[in-house]
């Protein structure tokens, strides 16, 4: 493995992942980002640069656990079974949040997310489509600053990228790599879920980490992780992440979305090479 640096944010306000088993516990603490440099491309001017662009969009990520639905009252039999846990990312200031499926697993599940200030917020699971490994999550008390979608949907292969997640038993880590395709080709399934395509990215992702911001040097968003790829059990450094385009369209089919989400929404990435 490269070389990994250790960035404390501290002072700022503000494979598949989701497996019920081995989940981490969510505890009120100040946010540190282990940056992960192992599959940064040759020559990339991200590492040089990462602190400045993760003072910058890291309020906008989050890590969660997530529950059984609650029982009526006067049915609860205790505490609601965790389920999974992931990551996700803030998408407007009205606290919907985005995640994979997997990671949000049902609507009306329940939510324990812990934001960028250390804090533990409660929400719930608005939609899933599990066809797509998309999750739309609603957070009323978190008011996070929103990520800021790239206006094209196209990157060029072996343009550097970096995502936001957290590994199961591990802190917080942003991974520097790169697009090795904009399509995998064929669709993937797992269980009740999947996707018809996604981008590949050059990235050594973990277990935790699906649900995670993808951004380009820049800061701005341009995908969502949703599992890492192995042969055999062993792992390839490689991961699929879900584009903008179909991110765009579900976020807007399910809440009131902005003018660049709406125009990411009517575009489609067959024409990205």
């Amino acid at each position: 493995m490269g070389p990994i640096a250790r960035l404390a944010l501290a002072g700022m306000a503000g494979a598949l992942a989701a497996c019920a088993a081995d989940q981490p516990s969510l505890e009120n603490s100040q946010r540190d980002i282990t940056v992960a440099t192992d599959t940064a491309p040759a020559g990339s001017v991200l590492p040089a640069h990462i602190s400045g662009v993760l003072l910058k969009v890291s309020p906008s990520f989050v890590t969660m656990v997530v529950s059984e639905p609650r029982k009526p009252l006067g049915r609860d039999d205790g505490i609601p079974r965790g389920v999974s846990s992931g990551s996700g990312f803030a998408v407007d200031k009205q606290g919907h949040i985005l995640t994979a499926a997997h990671v949000a697993y049902g609507p009306r599940y329940s939510v324990r997310a812990r934001a960028s200030n250390g804090r533990i917020y409660n929400g719930t699971v608005v939609a899933i489509k599990p066809d797509n490994d998309m999750g739309l999550i609603n957070i009323p008390s978190l008011h996070a600053p929103a990520v800021a979608p790239a206006a094209s949907p196209c990157l060029k292969k072996g343009q550097a990228v970096f995502s936001l997640g957290k590994p199961h038993a591990q802190g917080d880590t942003a991974r520097i790599g790169s697009l090795k395709a904009m399509h995998f080709g064929r669709p993937v399934r797992y269980g009740k879920f999947g996707y018809p395509d996604a981008m590949v990215l050059k990235m050594a992702t973990r277990r935790g980490e699906s649900g995670g911001p993808v951004f380009n040097a820049d800061g701005e968003l341009v995908g969502m992780v949703v599992s890492t790829l192995s042969a055999g059990g062993r792992p390839l450094n490689l991961a699929h992440a879900i584009p903008l385009p179909p991110l765009a369209r579900f976020y807007c089919a399910h809440a009131s979305c902005g003018p660049r989400w709406r125009k990411l929404a009517a575009m489609s990435t067959k024409s990205c090479r």
